[in-house]
């Protein structure tokens, strides 16, 4: 018997580099893009699913955020469903677009927008510190807190340290990660920074929280993206050929539910890591890009700073190409827009319209989009399998 296909008929996203720009005309771009390229009109949506995580601590839009940022977009009537999911916003409304296209609401409209850029870098990091149990965060300070910036960047350095420690990845393997995010970042005209860096120039930048430094770190970014998906096998539509979800309560490490998340999304679409031709993962911060690569199982432990040194992960290297937008180091993280840009980038890349940047041949992508921290645990872990048409 044959699945129910899922098509993304269409893909749109701002740039990331600007901090000017209101909330709402950042999901009205992204949304009107997205339409554009399916060819549909607004008034053709059958659902929409937004995603966000700051917008009422920083956009003073506590509820309704959608019908409100949306209201002159011209969806004439159709329902809005509102995710917040901390920076995997975007995957939920990915996850619940695609659940919807398959019980026939289609097409649906999935949108991820995030402006945090408001004047207050303190209310901007709480807002990132909403990713936690209200109750953890006081102990996770006092343990983890940094100056530079916000607790989870305390967090990612101790990963870091076990990094190093338990797998010898060295710094200098996690600076040539960031070099090359900012190499990829510069080849898309649509990434928060656009100019390259050395590893020396990582190394050498200002401390954040451990051993890691600045440019090794993502940052406050701007911005929106949004998809189409349309039930049924589209020409020259990427198809959807595994949605998979999971969320932890601290029984497994952050680590080991990603692994637990990528075997059953192996499972679920048939394929393995040796298939994958390019991945948009997570990289909160550069080392967490080598963390994240062995545990979906790309590379075996200590192995993925030597390859990613070595260039083997860049477009037209030996191995699986990584974040070849930038990723969240390069690109930017919008939080709750994430998941989105990277399925805007794979699609992309799948239609073979990447420009510069293209991975050549690309046949197979695989999203991964994470949010929040619940005792050491991932809140949220979506994963998305596409396949070129």
């Amino acid at each position: 018997m044959n699945r129910p296909v899922v098509s993304v008929s269409g893909v749109g996203m701002t740039t990331l580099a600007r901090r000017d720009l209101p909330v709402e005309e950042l999901a009205r771009q992204a949304a009107l893009a997205a339409l554009a390229d399916a060819d549909l009109l607004p008034s053709e949506v059958g659902l929409v699913v937004l995603g966000n995580a700051a917008g009422g601590r920083l956009c003073d839009q506590g509820c309704i955020r959608g019908q409100t940022w949306l209201r002159d977009v011209g969806l004439q009537g159709a329902p809005i469903v509102n995710v917040d999911n901390s920076c995997a916003g975007g995957s939920s409304a990915l996850r619940l677009g695609h659940l919807a296209a398959l019980g026939g609401e289609s097409p649906v409209l999935v949108i991820g927008v995030e402006k945090m850029w408001t004047g207050s870098r303190a209310q901007t990091l709480a807002g990132v510190e909403d990713g936690l149990p209200a109750a953890e965060r006081v102990a996770m300070h006092a343990e983890l807190d940094n100056p530079a910036g916000s607790v989870l960047m305390g967090l990612n350095a101790s990963w870091l340290e076990r990094q190093i420690i338990e797998r010898g990845t060295t710094l200098v393997e996690v600076a040539a990660t960031a070099a090359k995010a900012r190499r990829c970042a510069a080849r898309n005209p649509l990434a928060q920074w656009q100019s390259e860096v050395s590893v020396e120039e990582v190394l050498a930048s200002a401390p954040v929280a451990g051993q890691l430094t600045r440019l090794m770190c993502s940052s406050f970014t701007d911005g929106a993206a949004a998809a189409v998906l349309q039930a049924g096998a589209l020409p020259g539509a990427p198809r959807v050929l595994a949605s998979v979800a999971r969320s932890g309560n601290g029984d497994l490490d952050y680590h080991d539910r990603l692994a637990e998340t990528a075997e059953a999304t192996w499972k679920a679409a048939g394929v393995g890591p040796d298939d994958i031709d390019v991945v948009e993962l997570h990289d909160a911060t550069s080392a967490e890009e080598l963390y994240a690569l062995e545990s979906l199982g790309f590379f075996a432990p200590g192995q993925a700073g030597r390859a990613t040194a070595a260039g083997q992960t860049d477009a037209g290297g030996s191995a699986v190409c990584v974040n070849p937008s930038g990723g969240l180091v390069g690109r930017g993280h919008p939080l709750g827009a994430t998941g989105l840009c990277q399925l805007a980038e794979l699609t992309l890349h799948l239609r073979g319209q990447a420009g510069h940047r293209q991975v050549e041949g690309a046949r197979l992508a695989l999203s991964v989009n994470t949010g929040g921290i619940i005792g050491g645990d991932a809140g949220f872990v979506g994963m998305h399998v596409l396949e070129a048409s």
